[in-house]
């Protein structure tokens, strides 16, 4: 029998493209509030939760890693980014300029995740052949 760890990939890849969905729906709530008095941006944390996962098992491959890893510890989280932080005198901390680029890249991101995820089953397809 072949042994793969392409679906321990295609979970990690589904559960970064999930966070990235969950950051543009946050992006998309800060430029829909930009001018909203004392409304603070929001942001998805989930690169940092990938990043320590990964490093819990310092001495292994990278395929090691990524196949032992916890899925369901990889959920993004959305949190206020500078809650504490405003530099117009409504309190609202939205730069329009930086979330438009920011959506920009988000979705340049999700793009990459579902061609990457494709490809996997692609690849799949081919060895079944």
């Amino acid at each position: 029998m072949i042994q793969t760890n392409v679906f321990d990939y295609i979970r990690v890849l589904d559960k970064a493209a999930d966070a990235s969905w969950l950051r543009n729906d946050a992006i998309a709530n800060n430029i829909s509030n930009v001018d909203t008095p004392g409304y603070k941006r929001q942001d998805v944390a989930f690169e940092s939760v990938l990043k320590k996962e990964l490093g819990r098992s310092r001495y292994e491959t990278m395929d090691e890693k990524v196949a032992d890893l916890k899925t369901e510890r990889l959920q993004g989280r959305t949190y206020t980014d500078y809650s504490g932080y405003s530099y117009r005198i409504d309190g609202n901390n939205v730069d329009i300029d930086n979330e438009e680029a920011m959506l920009a890249e988000n979705q340049l991101k999700y793009q990459g995740l579902i061609t990457c995820i494709n490809q996997e089953f692609t690849n799949l397809q081919i060895v079944m052949q």
